[in-house]
């Protein structure tokens, strides 16, 4: 699978949510926010649950809750969506702080601003506890396509790499002048664009054929076999299942 990158939300400490396989965590996240999204918006005190469900993971992870705050940032586009929603979705209006707003919007606010917040810091805490090699292990131990795999394995890979290139590329405008102050230097940055794009094209072409004359036949070889114990299952298994506990109530009460 290649050498490790280590990355921007990975935090290294020694800790029992480190330790696990990333296997396992892939799987406990995606079905605590397969049950979450399941949730009934109207169960506000369920996603409240959630929320200390995960503030318990990132503690037994020894996450600092500034470390998470800032990292959530990422879902900033989806906060501006849920803001419009009670001015521009019809049905039933009511007024808070004296504008008129549509209880229907607001309750798809809320449900967005809540499930979204909550997916996004589940993702986070996994990206905190797990490198990204292991990400791709533990994605590969769950069958996922091995195209798919291989897939973001060059992303991750490579990914340093066009970055590399991009601040070449501006050290070189800024050398010889440039300064992208408005509209006219458009042309400009978006002829960079194209040569980053050919050149990124042509190094993956390179990269291809060198894979080729090694013996690459559409498969990447299996270093390190990623295995879990009956223990660490029931360990993983606990987020979700006590969040199903939570959506049934949900459900019932």
């Amino acid at each position: 699978m290649g050498a490790g990158h280590a990355h921007k939300l990975y935090r290294h400490a020694h800790s029992p949510v480190h330790d696990l396989p990333p296997h396992c965590k892939l799987a406990a996240v995606f079905g605590f926010v397969l049950v979450v999204v399941s949730t009934p918006r109207e169960a506000v005190w369920a996603f409240a649950l959630y929320a200390a469900l995960l503030a318990a993971v990132a503690a037994a992870a020894r996450i600092p809750a500034g470390f998470l705050l800032k990292r959530l940032v990422i879902e900033v586009p989806f906060v501006a969506f849920a803001v419009l929603m009670p001015f521009v979705v019809p049905g039933e209006q009511t007024e808070i702080l004296g504008v008129s707003v549509s209880v229907p919007g607001l309750w798809g606010a809320w449900n967005v601003l809540a499930k979204g917040t909550l997916g996004v810091a589940a993702s986070v805490i996994l990206a905190s506890t797990t490198e990204l090699r292991s990400l791709l292990l533990g994605l590969q131990r769950l069958k996922l396509p091995p195209l798919l795999v291989q897939i973001a394995s060059f992303m991750i890979r490579y990914g340093d790499v066009i970055t590399g290139e991009m601040r070449r590329m501006s050290i070189a405008r800024r050398s010889r002048g440039f300064e992208a102050r408005g509209v006219r230097q458009w042309g400009v940055l978006a002829k960079s664009a194209g040569a980053l794009f050919i050149r990124s094209y042509e190094r993956g072409e390179r990269v291809h054929l060198a894979m080729v004359s090694r013996g690459y036949t559409g498969t990447m070889p299996v270093i390190d076999e990623v295995t879990a114990s009956r223990t660490q299952w029931a360990y993983a298994g606990a987020l979700p299942l006590l969040a199903l506990a939570i959506c049934l109530l949900g459900w019932t009460l």
